[in-house]
This record gives structure tokens, C-alpha cells and sequence, in this order.
């Protein structure tokens, strides 16, 4: 009951990164954490942990050696739970999948994030503002809040 009121109450969100410059990281956290957007007013905590998470926030372009651990994560995190790719790379795998130019595609690469899971917002930019990650979030809400 404890863990029922708590998750109405309260949005935890994951944050993992999976490849990339981390320019995408800076401003997810900066969503939450800084005093400018302080999201943590609204009760939006960051967790390091799958299973207090209530949302997957996933950036970077899913490099092969992270692919099998980002779906570990996604499976470790109770229902209802929702996943946001947040910037280039989670959702096009950005410059990373095209490093090879004219030699074709990276053979490091498993992205984009819906390649590995099921993503329900996609937040572009590179990186995206913060403003657009919070939007993103808050999309995220009726799936976690409605079951």
C-alpha cells in the first residue's frame, strides 16, 4: 500500500544513457535538478534504480555493448512504466550511425532506442531543450497514471 501511494504521488524517472557526446544527459538532468526548471518541486525525482523507476528516459545511440543492458533495465521496471528517447541519437541513432559515410552504416550500433525497446515519446533535438524533455515527461504521465 506504502509503495502504491507513493507511486501516485511522486514520478521517478531513470535516466540511462546508452552512447554518445552525453550533451542529452546534461539536459535531462538539468530538467530536474537545476534551480532554473526544478522539477523536483513538482515531485519528479531521479532514480538510479529500474525498479522505483515510473519512466525510461533513454538517450544516446544504443552502442551494441549496451543494447543487452537497456533491455535488463526495461524489463526490471514495474508496470505501469513508459519510455521517452530523448535527442538524435535515441531516435535516429544521430551521427554515430552514419559514421562510416560512404562505407555505410556503424557496425557499433544497435539504434535507435525502439530497435531494443518499446519506446512510447520521442523527444528530438541535439540535444533537446529542457523544456522539450519535460513536455515529454509529462506525455508520459496518463500511461503511468492510468495504468
Amino acid at each position: 500500500m506504502l509503495k502504491e501511494l507513493s507511486r501516485k504521488k511522486n514520478i521517478h524517472v531513470m535516466l540511462v544513457y546508452t552512447g554518445g557526446c552525453n550533451g542529452c544527459d546534461i539536459e535531462v538532468v538539468n530538467c530536474v535538478l537545476s534551480p532554473f526548471y526544478d522539477a523536483e518541486q513538482y515531485n519528479v525525482f531521479l532514480t538510479w534504480n529500474p525498479r522505483e523507476a515510473d519512466v525510461l528516459v533513454v538517450t544516446g545511440c544504443v552502442t551494441k555493448a549496451v543494447s543487452a543492458s537497456l533491455k535488463k533495465i526495461y524489463d526490471e521496471i514495474p508496470e505501469p512504466k513508459a519510455v521517452v528517447a530523448a535527442g538524435a541519437c535515441a531516435l535516429m541513432g544521430g551521427v554515430y550511425n552514419n559514421i562510416g559515410a560512404d562505407l555505410g552504416t556503424s557496425t557499433f550500433i544497435d539504434g535507435p532506442v525502439e530497435n531494443i525497446i518499446p519506446v512510447d515519446i520521442k523527444v528530438p533535438g541535439c540535444p533537446p531543450r529542457p523544456e522539450d524533455v519535460i513536455t515529454g515527461i509529462v506525455k508520459a504521465l496518463p500511461k503511468i497514471l492510468n495504468g
